[in-house]
């Protein structure tokens, strides 16, 4: 006799990852036609509220390796929206910052996010919204989970 297997529709995993894959497919054709990928918007908004950060604090941050902080900066860096510099306390590190090109796309980059966050969820009441975030938020403190979700 054959066991009984679950439709993939009875996981809320896969629900979560539904709704997740479209919010974040959305969001990244919005941020792309800006010129930046997700993962380096992650990264703008980290430097916008800071001065002179170590690419190691940006990594701890978001959850990233040094090595992928390395190649995002490098992007950036290229695309002229970060400026990086050596450490004067530290000659062997360096620091980033935004430019003032990427300090004013920031803003309009949170915009597209403020967007696609209300294309998907507006039609949510207030007190929906604050149940799923609630619930979220649990099992993100349950489980532990850290760094910035990217992909």
């Amino acid at each position: 006799m054959p066991e009984s297997v679950s439709d993939l529709s009875a996981h809320l995993g896969y629900w979560l990852r539904y709704v997740s894959n479209h919010v974040s497919q959305a969001f990244a054709r919005k941020v792309e036609a800006r010129g930046v990928t997700v993962a380096e918007w992650v990264v703008l908004r980290e430097l916008y509220n800071t001065d002179d950060a170590a690419p190691v604090r940006i990594a701890e941050q978001i959850g990233m390796t040094r090595g992928a902080i390395t190649k995002l900066a490098d992007r950036l860096l290229a695309k002229g929206l970060i400026e990086r510099r050596d450490n004067p306390k530290d000659g062997r590190s360096q620091l980033l910052n935004l430019s003032d090109e990427g300090r004013a796309l920031v803003p309009e980059l949170a915009c597209l996010a403020d967007q696609n966050d209300a294309e998907f969820f507006d039609h949510l009441s207030p007190d929906e919204r604050a149940a799923i975030e609630r619930v979220l938020r649990g099992v993100v403190e349950r489980r532990r989970l850290s760094g910035v979700p990217i992909d």
